[in-house]
């Protein structure tokens, strides 16, 4: 009974020993911190399976790793749906309490140098889990609720940098957007508008027409103040952008022959005024400088021939066509 008893006891503490060591293993494993040279993002789709997030998380931290996490997670897809950035360092535990109680991290979404909307849909969706459509679809369901015009919608999306969530739908990133639309577009900002004879959808489209036509950024107040020039005088714009967008071609270097006649109403050679809107995203510093452009009686302008990107600006005629005959000659040989 004794040699028993002594086998029992012996049986235990190994047993006791080994259960510590794989504690004190587990353990360890548990509160390793994620080892990546820098942050790793995790996404996790709407209505995924377990399995599907545990792949999710191999495949963004590593096999090891995110599967140590996946153990520990306790999932649930509407609780864990999300995107969620992982810091190095960061403890197994910590992100799987993170995940499981749908702790996300917002996503930055920046745009800017946009000149369709459809091309804004796309950059937004490869920050979003909504697609292009989805986008598309909700803003025009926006405008038709609100009854304001797709080009009035359109002007109320500043370029900018925005922080959302990933599961964010369109409806409410373009709420978030249209907000800092409405803060930009103060009661300073509508008098200056007001005071020159604009709305502020007539501004963001000069601005549009501006930075087309320059990206010399310290030229576009003096373009700015020659288009209201033309406007105050009751002269069409002429601005050549315009017709690029009007033919939905902005890689066309010289406007000429027939172009200049498309029927369109953002044709500026046609239609008198503005076009009715955008043809770029302006920037919110653009539509300052159309607020603000300082005064000159300059109505014509041309690109210098020495390739600089800079124009000459001139009030006659005569010498805006010798300006005209000097690029032609330096650029196309006639």
């Amino acid at each position: 009974m004794k040699k028993d008893s002594s086998v029992s006891k012996k049986i235990i503490t190994i047993a006791c020993l080994v259960f510590v060591v794989l504690g004190a293993w587990y353990f360890t494993r548990m509160v390793q911190g994620y080892d990546g040279e820098k942050a790793a993002w995790v996404y996790i789709p709407q209505d995924a399976t377990k399995d599907q997030a545990s792949d999710s998380l191999r495949s963004s931290l590593g096999n090891g790793f995110g599967g140590r996490v996946a153990m520990l997670l306790d999932y649930t897809p509407e609780n864990s749906h999300g995107a969620y950035r992982i810091e190095p360092g960061e403890k197994v535990w910590q992100i799987a309490r993170k995940i499981s109680q749908g702790r996300q991290t917002p996503v930055r979404v920046t745009f800017n140098n946009v000149r369709t909307f459809g091309e804004l849909a796309d950059r937004l969706a490869t920050r979003m889990e909504f697609t292009p459509d989805q986008f598309l679809a909700a803003s025009k369901q926006i405008a038709d609720e609100e009854g304001i015009s797709e080009e009035q919608l359109e002007s109320e999306f500043l370029p900018d940098t925005y922080e959302a969530y990933w599961t964010a739908t369109p409806q409410q990133l373009i709420s978030k957007i249209r907000n800092n639309y409405s803060r930009f577009w103060n009661d300073e900002r509508r008098s200056k508008a007001a005071s020159i004879g604009l709305t502020p959808l007539q501004a963001s489209t000069l601005a549009s027409i501006v930075e087309e036509e320059t990206n010399k950024r310290d030229e576009r107040p003096a373009v700015a103040r020659l288009y209201l020039n033309r406007l105050s005088r009751g002269m069409k714009l002429q601005a050549d952008p315009t017709v690029r967008f009007a033919i939905g071609d902005f890689t066309i270097k010289r406007v000429t022959g027939d172009m200049l006649s498309i029927q369109s109403p953002y044709n500026t050679y046609v239609v008198n005024g503005l076009p009715p809107g955008i043809i770029r995203l302006p920037e919110a510093r653009t539509i300052d400088q159309v607020l603000s452009a300082p005064a000159h009686n300059y109505i014509y302008m041309c690109a210098r021939p020495d390739g600089s990107g800079y124009h000459d600006f001139t009030a006659d005629y005569s010498t805006h066509l010798a300006n005209a005959r000097k690029y032609r000659n330096a650029m196309f040989g006639k």
